[in-house]
């Protein structure tokens, strides 16, 4: 499997009242979810204006606003192309609370729980289907490579494996669900310290979404996400106080 199911996921069509802003938008969900990482290529200019069902030219117009904003970097030639340069800042002291206060409190509340029904209902679907060889493959890979990643690369992976699953249930509303809750909460996962005991507890916990998955569990494998997603809110809140 490659990984046009996650690029469909963000890059879904724009519409025509507002095509310049709106592919800016979709763009920069790709670009801030990791879909499409640092030092990686956007997908071909045709490919890619025929998925938002845009044309070249308005295409054009919002990779040029990207690059002169620092998102992207446009190479000309054989090897050329559109390559992300951008790379979510370090969290400093109080990136937080800046990022809690701009959202609101009643919205973070709904963001979490919004997130909480959308994944624990993905894992729960794709632990009743039957799946592939194919699409194990994916899910564990996804899960080794999140395992093996260094704390620069972590939260791209992180989001890609938790996309994964939504996106192995074949239901583009999901996926697409579930990658707006976590756009909505990507800042704030982002300017989380990184601390090793943590990173360690969810790897447990990720290890034990993908067992209930592939087991055909999904009462467990919705208890196993509803663990982890209730332990980020957790250390949410305690960053907080």
């Amino acid at each position: 499997m490659d990984e046009s199911p996650r690029f469909m996921t963000v890059l879904r069509p724009v519409r025509a009242g507002n095509a310049f802003e709106e592919t800016v938008e979709r763009l920069l969900q790709a670009i801030k979810l990791g879909v499409v990482g640092r030092g990686d290529k956007l997908p071909p200019e045709r490919e890619l204006a025929a998925r938002l069902g845009i044309s070249r030219v308005t295409l054009r117009e919002a990779i040029r606003a990207l690059s002169d904003a620092g998102y992207l970097d446009v190479r000309r030639g054989r090897y050329g192309g559109a390559f992300v340069t951008y790379e979510p800042p370090s969290p400093g002291p109080g990136d937080l609370r800046q990022a809690v206060n701009e959202m609101g409190v009643a919205e973070l509340s709904d963001v979490l729980t919004f997130r909480l029904a959308v994944e624990c209902g993905a894992a729960q679907v794709l632990a009743t289907t039957e799946l592939t060889d194919e699409q194990r493959g994916v899910l564990l890979r996804r899960l080794s490579e999140l395992e093996a990643a260094g704390l620069d690369d972590y939260r791209r992976l992180d989001t890609a494996f938790h996309l994964s699953i939504a996106e192995l249930t074949g239901s583009s509303l999901l996926a697409t669900t579930c990658a707006d809750a976590r756009l909505r909460i990507a800042d704030l996962l982002n300017a989380i310290p990184m601390l090793q005991v943590n990173l360690e507890h969810s790897g447990g916990q990720h290890r034990a979404i993908v067992e209930a998955i592939l087991a055909g569990d999904p009462d467990a494998a919705r208890r196993a996400v509803a663990e982890h997603l209730e332990g980020t809110a957790a250390l949410l809140r305690g960053f907080l106080t």
